[in-house]
């Protein structure tokens, strides 16, 4: 992505891994850029909408390699994600139908990607960097009630 802006992230959502903030921070300025597009020029491009759904889905694996990685059970974590895509990729599907706005799209992404890096991705952080798990059993991620059963 084109749109990287550094230093932008408010520090609330940094979650103090550079792989992951850096990430977090790419996906918030792209989804100000395809606001911008669709605000400036009503026009609403398609194929970089498809893209900001394609980075979503690098973001979680990355989340789900680095978990992998230290032997962290993050199957709830990632049946967040998953579910997460799935409803993203039916929503844009509404957008591109006619169905629905690409502004509530846009605005339901941001706030969606925002509370899962303060509900979920904090605690999968700090249980990473505090060894806040067993090792033989692996951590269990408390799924967030608000969105995991709808996502």
């Amino acid at each position: 992505m084109t749109t990287y802006i550094p230093g932008m992230l408010p520090d609330g959502l940094l979650v103090d891994l550079p792989e992951v903030d850096a990430q977090h921070e790419e996906i918030f300025n792209f989804i100000d850029f395809l606001k911008t597009i669709c605000f400036e020029h009503s026009h609403m491009p398609v194929n970089e909408f498809g893209k900001l759904l394609d980075y979503f889905a690098i973001h979680f694996a990355t989340e789900e390699r680095i978990a992998e990685e230290v032997g962290l059970d993050f199957t709830d974590h990632a049946k967040i994600h998953t579910d997460t895509l799935r409803l993203l990729h039916k929503a844009l599907g509404e957008v591109i139908n006619g169905g629905q706005d690409a502004h509530s799209f846009l605005r339901f992404c941001e706030y969606w990607f925002e509370r899962h890096i303060r509900e979920d991705d904090k605690l999968f952080v700090s249980a990473l960097q505090g060894g806040d798990y067993d090792r033989s059993v692996g951590y269990r991620h408390a799924a967030s009630p608000c969105f995991s059963a709808q996502a």
